[in-house]
């Protein structure tokens, strides 16, 4: 198999799922989208290198989180600065539940959403995200029982078959 085709087929196997996980994190699906593919692209200019490791969609995982947080951080600052000049009128949106649990997981501290969203979202096990973020287990664990203990706090006023639903 050729170089490009394999790494056609990683990409088409794994760009939806990163891509979803980075829109939780990032709350913007065009941003997530963005970042994925810059992960992407400097995987393909290192794929002869990157296709050697064990699992090479770990390594774009990793760039991919460290890209939308670069950006993340430089975004808020512009955000700090606009908004302090003007509101602008919003465009109906999702869902109030939908609304609430997005919100509720970005208020959680960055450390405990990534966890949540790698570990719920992505599947990934414990050990694995304490490898990928240079932590120990139960530092992850810490952080996962700190995020649903926040988590459950704030979305108390759902009903039980709302929260099922969303």
């Amino acid at each position: 198999m050729t170089e490009h085709r394999e790494f056609a087929e990683f990409y088409s196997a794994s760009f939806q799922k990163l891509a979803a996980a980075l829109y939780v994190y990032t709350g913007d699906l065009a941003e997530a989208q963005d970042v994925v593919q810059e992960a992407m692209i400097r995987a393909l200019a290192r794929w002869s290198t990157v296709s050697m490791y064990d699992e090479p969609a770990a390594w774009v995982r990793r760039v991919a989180w460290n890209l939308a947080t670069s950006r993340w951080r430089r975004v808020r600052r512009g955000l700090e600065l606009a908004s302090r000049g003007h509101r602008e009128e919003l465009a109906p949106g999702p869902e109030p539940d939908r609304v609430a649990i997005v919100a509720a997981l970005s208020d959680l501290p960055t450390r405990q959403r990534q966890a949540v969203i790698l570990h719920y979202l992505e599947d990934l096990p414990i050990a694995e995200i304490a490898a990928m973020i240079g932590v120990a287990e139960g530092t992850v664990k810490s952080w996962l029982h700190r995020a649903r203990t926040t988590l459950a706090d704030r979305l108390s006023e759902l009903a039980p078959e709302e929260v099922d639903r969303v």
